[in-house]
């Protein structure tokens, strides 16, 4: 009786032993990295990818020693079921453990997206089918979903106007629908409160504002003038005169082909400016701060034409004469 417990004493040490030098080794493993060597590598983690052939991966690529104690950590701490899935840059002088907090963080390679200002929805579905994130077909179709537009708060059919211009960085596998949330969401975060207020002493609503300066934006060469030709915007709207602008009747036109003609002016659309009166239909590309700054605080001025000067410079009158007289100076003659 005296030797089994002994036997058994003997036996519970040894089991305390090699459980606490298990417990170091791994403490040791998931601490130290695998080289010293900084040099990223790209890692593939696929949806539903299986923790086994992560740690696989991980090992053949030169990552980690040990994919057995890599699965064990993994599942010790929990984690092997929240590894996320993405594109991933890592190196060997990272740990075992801070390799497995990046996989279950998402911490994934982002890649930048540069959205210029002035850019409308169809212009913006080309960037995102060049940076590879989704076809130019599936970005458009989510533009321009009416339930997703008017969940965002905006009151319109298109996401046209609000699709903030700026640079983002995203991850590969980032949903089209995501993409468009946070661009708007730029937006909203940016469109502070008193601009509401500002735009309602004009009577213009929100969507009003954004309108106004998508055509403010893309008339817009010097940015020095972009006040100035809200003003002429603004007093044509007071006096109900035709805006009479050239962009917003090149949007309405399907398959522009870059020459605007006589029978394009005269062809009436909800964009033709020439044609209606009032602002157009919706916005017609997507304006900066600048230009929404522009559209709700114009410079005070008598102007109501304006011609390019053919060098991003404009002339302005206050007449129809001095405008004609203008027109020939700087368009006819050249």
């Amino acid at each position: 009786m005296k030797k089994g417990l002994i036997y058994l004493a003997i036996v519970f040490v040894i089991l305390m032993v090699s459980g606490a030098a298990l417990v170091t080794d791994l403490w040791l493993y998931a601490n130290r990295p695998a080289s010293e060597n900084t040099d990223t590598i790209f890692i593939q983690v696929n949806p539903g990818q299986p923790l086994k052939i992560t740690a696989d991966n991980l090992y053949t690529r030169g990552l980690i020693q040990s994919p057995l104690r890599f699965n064990l950590i993994a599942r010790l701490k929990g984690y092997d079921k929240k590894l996320q899935a993405g594109e991933y840059l890592l190196s060997s002088s990272m740990s075992p453990l801070k390799i497995l907090e990046k996989l279950i963080k998402g911490e994934v390679k982002l890649y930048r997206l540069t959205v210029p200002e002035g850019f409308n929805i169809y212009q913006i579905a080309e960037l995102i089918a060049e940076a590879g994130f989704a076809s130019r077909n599936d970005f458009i179709n989510a533009a321009t979903d009416a339930m997703h537009v008017r969940q965002m708060g905006v009151q319109a059919d298109t996401f046209e106007g609000y699709l903030f211009p700026d640079t983002y960085f995203f991850p590969k596998n980032i949903s089209v629908q995501k993409i468009i949330t946070i661009m708007v969401d730029r937006f909203w975060s940016m469109f502070k409160p008193e601009w509401k207020k500002q735009g309602e002493t004009y009577g213009l609503t929100v969507h009003q504002v954004v309108t106004l300066a998508s055509i403010i934006e893309k008339e817009t060469g010097a940015a020095s003038e972009r006040q100035i030709i809200s003003s002429v915007f603004h007093n044509r709207l007071k006096k109900r005169m035709r805006l009479e602008s050239d962009p917003t009747v090149i949007y309405g036109i399907k398959d522009f082909d870059g020459n605007l003609t006589r029978k394009h002016l005269a062809t009436p659309t909800p964009y033709n400016t020439y044609k209606i009166r009032g602002l157009p239909a919706g916005p017609i590309a997507n304006p900066g701060q600048a230009s929404l700054e522009a559209a709700l605080f114009p410079t005070n001025t008598p102007y109501i034409y304006f011609v390019s000067k053919q060098d991003k410079t404009h002339h302005f009158s206050t007449n129809l004469k001095d405008h004609n007289d203008a027109v020939r100076k700087y368009q006819l003659i050249r």
